[in-house]
């Protein structure tokens, strides 16, 4: 009932004006607010990271409805020793109404919903998730649970904030925590193939999840047994997304060089965050260009093919696939972290002298970085269709095939599916496949 349909900003549309138009993320949030304003908010509501090498942000916000342009927001910023997450979700209850270096929000923010009557309380008392999107089960389980496992793997306390996701209780996650040790950029890029492991979340340890304990679970979100309706759980890592990235942003170098975007397509725990400076990149990556396939033409120089052919490989296999992914995914991301240092030292060096050539340098490594590893993803692919051709699996030795004395491949394994597994089936069966004589 708060979508403006008249309006003519929407959610995309504003990321992108702000990245144009803003130097800091206070401008930032000043340009969003102040084009809604203006011209009225087309989408849903919605929460914004928004970050400079300085401070981080969240920027919360919901339309007033087609009779009344603009929108209604808060933003709160984020300390500096903390993390916070977000996920489809209002994250941000009360806020403090006289602290203007840490926290603004709209003049309307709350005299507009007493007006709707979403909220009747002292002004102190308001929560701005509570009034504008209250959570109920569904928010809880496929949105709030995403963001309590974030802080769950960085914050051992977590435990006591289950309750909330199960419903029992009314005191909701914090909107930031500050985690038991520093975080670095690796520790953001494993946090996003995250999917409730070794929680009461976890996806493995249910039926859904097949004979090869596939953390996945494919749409629809819910789904109805004798008119019970039940949820499939939404996890940070899903076989459904287009590109996850983490921003890295740092203050002490040139902008140029200290921006970095860790860039992956599709399903982040099956892809690899290749390193774009941004700041100096002249053209697109081959792997990450348009025109290079479309969602109805492969393409085996497109990333978005080569991912998504590994990941939909994996998803069938995914407990004996996956000890065969991760360790290239984390070889290729390890030389590119270790690469880092000496080769920004290096492009340093040069900067202010000849900057040319020092964006030169920065602009070939990205653009060589993303399309090698779409070529060592892709041989990658190669090498798991041999070896798991036909539920079968080619024995290898020191990481190569082996062949026998008369040069043909051994004789694969047969590795089945676990004792558990087996056990279902019988259970399911029951007599009809006993070998009874």
């Amino acid at each position: 009932e708060l979508i403006d349909t008249t309006g003519i900003i929407d959610y995309g549309s504003l990321m992108q004006l702000a990245l144009q138009r803003a130097r800091t993320a206070r401008e930032a949030i000043t340009v969003m607010t102040d084009l809604v304003k203006k011209y009225g908010y087309y989408s849903s509501g919605e929460s914004f990271s928004i970050a400079d090498p300085e401070e981080v942000w969240i920027l919360e916000m919901i339309g007033k409805g087609s009779a009344s342009k603009g929108a209604v927001w808060v933003a709160v910023r984020i300390p500096d020793d903390c993390i916070a997450a977000h996920a489809n979700h209002s994250r941000i209850h009360r806020f403090p109404l006289d602290d203007p270096e840490n926290c603004l929000y709209s003049p309307d923010v709350i005299s507009f919903a007493r007006e709707q009557k979403y909220f009747d309380g002292l002004n102190r008392d308001f929560s701005f998730s509570a009034a504008y999107a209250p959570a109920g089960f569904e928010e809880l389980r496929a949105c709030e649970a995403r963001v309590w496992s974030f802080y769950n793997r960085y914050d051992s306390t977590m435990v006591s904030y289950l309750p909330y996701i199960y419903g029992e209780s009314s005191t909701p996650l914090p909107l930031y925590i500050k985690p038991d040790r520093k975080l670095s950029v690796q520790d953001m890029k494993d946090a996003m193939r995250d999917h409730f492991e070794g929680t009461p979340f976890d996806m493995t340890q249910d039926a859904g999840a097949g004979p090869f304990k596939a953390p996945y679970r494919f749409r629809p979100m819910t789904f109805e047994v004798d008119s019970q309706e039940y949820i499939n759980e939404r996890a940070i890592a899903t076989q459904q997304t287009g590109f996850s990235l983490v921003a890295q942003q740092r203050e002490w170098l040139p902008a140029a060089l200290g921006g970095v975007l860790w860039f992956g397509v599709d399903d982040a725990n099956t892809s690899v965050y290749v390193p774009i400076y941004v700041g100096a990149l002249t053209e697109v990556p081959l792997c990450f260009r348009e025109g290079n396939g479309s969602l109805y033409k492969v393409s085996w120089t497109s990333a978005f093919w080569v991912y998504n052919w590994v990941a939909n490989m994996a998803y069938a296999r995914y407990d004996q696939m996956i000890e065969d992914i991760r360790p290239l995914q984390r070889q290729i991301e390890t030389a590119f972290n270790e690469q880092q240092p000496k080769l920004e030292q290096g492009v340093l060096e040069i900067f202010y002298d000849q900057p040319e050539k020092a964006l030169a340098v920065l602009d070939k490594y990205s653009r060589e970085a993303a399309d090698s590893s779409t070529v060592r993803w892709r041989e990658l692919g190669e090498y798991l269709l041999v070896k798991y051709l036909d539920g079968n699996r080619k024995r290898e030795k020191d990481g190569q095939f082996m062949y026998n004395a008369y040069g043909i491949p051994e004789y694969p394994e047969f590795p089945g599916y676990s004792e558990e597994f087996y056990r279902t089936i019988v259970e399911d069966a029951g007599d009809r496949l006993k070998v009874s004589f």
